[in-house]
């Protein structure tokens, strides 16, 4: 299962008391993991946010794929149209793919990407984000990447 505030909607113990709950099975059959959205404010944040585009770039099936494709060319980009969120970020990594395929680029670019839907709460905080990376008030590349590329 996955999903926002599931605890407090009471699925854990199928909504009744504590008393009853502990008879609950949902609760004894499932194991609770937090996944906090990404954080660039700090190093180690945007380490953690590199990080996983690398796992996930390595993972991507693209004929025309290359070695920094996600986490140097389009880091900045996929925290904007995410807000750091892992299930915004896969979804939109997906719905990007299949369109990569279906159009025959096969690799992930600006101009694709900006013809694919997100999720709404996404797109809805993206402009701000957008618009602090292009005024360098934020970025996602941690100080080493950021050196390599000046």
């Amino acid at each position: 299962m996955v999903g926002v505030g599931l605890e407090k909607r009471g699925l854990f113990s199928e909504g009744a008391t504590y008393e009853d709950g502990v008879l609950a099975q949902t609760g004894r059959r499932t194991t609770r993991l937090g996944m906090e959205p990404f954080d660039i404010r700090t190093e180690q944040g945007r380490r953690g946010w590199r990080d996983t585009l690398l796992a996930i770039e390595e993972r991507v099936i693209l004929a025309n794929k290359y070695p920094g494709m996600l986490a140097d060319d389009l880091s900045d980009y996929l925290f904007a149209r995410s807000t750091g969120h892992i299930g915004s970020l896969m979804t939109l990594i997906n719905r990007s793919c299949q369109r990569a395929v279906r159009v025959g680029v096969e690799r992930l670019e600006r101009e694709l990407l900006d013809q694919v839907k997100n999720d709404a709460a996404s797109d809805e905080a993206r402009r701000e984000l957008q618009l602090a990376f292009e005024t360098s008030k934020l970025t996602s590349l941690p100080k080493l990447q950021r050196c390599k590329a000046s």
